[in-house]
């Protein structure tokens, strides 16, 4: 096996297409639906594929800093997560191949979605009964579904009531709060282009509201000074999970990384319940127990509305030239290129 590196993913892409290496892992939803109508693929000697896995989906966000006042409240942490206008977005950029974030443990055994909690979670929470909504503990919550226009005003008017229950109202075409007069506004901090103009859609999106929003693009080295110190009102971020979590669960929804300086707590998540079913999940001594863990800890996280939860790839878009074949079955990560192989045939 030889691996080669390209620069830039225009390159990697077009050497592929000429044949100068033998397998492709796409992670473009634009470039998979429209980028390989070339002739070898016509001509069946690239062929495309999508894999799925067992593994935990990447949970992709705008994380929500909680330790600014205006995040403070739980309402208007939800009314912003509404505004996102997902089917919109997917439909507009991304060719409706994305699949909308839930929760943290996305496409797993290990996720809530979906699901009611069994006895060993509802034992794990009774004594945080106030921490995890009805909804949510009975697997019916999920993500609002608008009808794709960008302008859904049934969505607007439920963000609008959230936000009026937490003290705003709108004064024209503007938020503000209720007692100061006070224009409701804020930052969100992006580290690249792709970055900003997806802040930017949402920024537009929030406008509908009367929110404000400022989307600032900035250097590589300030990002990083900001992110460790928590210096930002809103981020976009990803988390990564694995069928076996662990103690970086800590490192993300800790009360303990909320105050410590580069953790990826960026939320500032204090709750004593998360830090319990943290605990417990360390404790396991069964394949129960951790799942039971984690699907209380997913739970309590969804609750607290912590992130405007975004989109992930549903699966693994992989092409081949066909005289590389692979295994029929496909393991729980999905494809695995070290057990792929070259035609005896063509060698």
């Amino acid at each position: 096996m030889r691996v080669e590196y390209y620069r830039d993913a225009a390159s990697h892409h077009e050497a592929f297409k000429k044949g100068l290496f033998d397998l492709r892992r796409e992670e473009d939803p634009g470039r998979w639906q429209t980028g390989y109508d070339f002739p070898a693929l016509r001509d069946r000697r690239v062929i495309k594929e999508a894999f799925t896995s067992a593994l935990p989906k990447a949970t992709f966000a705008f994380a929500f800093n909680t330790r600014r006042a205006i995040f403070a409240d739980i309402r208007v942490r939800e009314a912003i997560a509404l505004l996102f206008d997902f089917e919109w977005v997917n439909h507009s950029i991304f060719h409706d191949l994305y699949r909308r974030n839930a929760g943290y443990f996305d496409g797993s055994e290990l996720s809530a979605r979906g699901r009611p909690a069994d006895a060993r979670e509802r034992a794990l929470l009774t004594p945080f009964a106030a921490a995890v909504r009805a909804d949510v503990m009975d697997g019916t919550w999920a993500p609002p579904v608008s009808d794709g226009s960008g302008r859904d005003r049934t969505i607007l008017r439920r963000a609008l009531t959230l936000l009026n229950a937490a003290g705003y109202a709108l004064r024209g075409t503007d938020l503000v709060d209720g007692k100061s007069g006070k224009p409701f506004g804020f930052e969100i901090m992006a580290a690249n282009r792709d970055e900003e103009k997806l802040a930017l859609l949402f920024a537009g999106q929030l406008k509908r509201a009367g929110i404000a929003v400022t989307v600032r693009l900035v250097d590589a080295v300030q990002y990083e000074a900001r992110r460790i110190g928590f210096d930002f009102d809103m981020l976009q971020s990803r988390w990564d999970q694995s069928l076996s979590p662990g103690n970086e669960q800590a490192f993300y929804w800790s009360s303990a990384a909320a105050d410590s300086n580069g953790s990826r707590n960026y939320m500032g998540v204090k709750s004593p319940a998360a830090d319990a079913m943290i605990a417990a999940l360390l404790q396991a001594q069964t394949r129960d127990d951790v799942v039971a863990a984690v699907r209380a800890l997913d739970r309590i996280l969804i609750s607290g509305f912590y992130v405007v939860p975004l989109f992930y790839v549903p699966e693994q878009w992989v092409a081949r030239w066909t005289y590389i074949e692979h295994p029929a079955a496909i393991s729980l990560h999905g494809y695995i290129p070290e057990t792929w192989w070259r035609a005896p045939q063509t060698q």
